[in-house]
């Protein structure tokens, strides 16, 4: 699982706030690690243009092989609150997209086989 993070220039911590998130989310996904091959995180001050201090965003973007992308975001006052919001938000917004190439007996549904050729 590959993990990039991205920060706009208002956005302080730099290198270890880059390790901070890659092992927090390496660990917190670790489950879905044979599904996931890419997480992409974007930390930005929403406001502080405006206020001292400001809300803090952390969107997720998440590859899921054969899936379409997922993406989740959460604000918060810290950066570690908002990452540690959207990575719970990812975490339920894969399993249920997971869960959906299951049936309710835990059977593959048809909708991710492929076609076959016999008649």
């Amino acid at each position: 699982m590959q993990i990039q993070v991205h920060t706009d220039n208002l956005v302080a911590g730099g290198e270890s706030l880059s390790k901070w998130v890659q092992s927090e989310l390496q660990t917190r996904l670790t489950r879905f690690k044979e599904y996931i091959t890419r997480v992409e995180v974007f930390l930005s001050d929403t406001d502080a243009r405006k206020t001292q201090g400001g809300l803090k965003r952390c969107v997720l973007e998440t590859r899921v092989n054969g899936r379409q992308p997922i993406a989740v975001n959460a604000e918060a006052e810290k950066i570690a609150d908002a990452v540690t919001a959207a990575t719970e938000k990812l975490m339920r917004a894969v399993e249920t997209d997971l869960g959906r190439l299951k049936d309710k007996n835990g059977r593959e549904t048809i909708r991710t086989q492929e076609p076959s050729d016999e008649v």
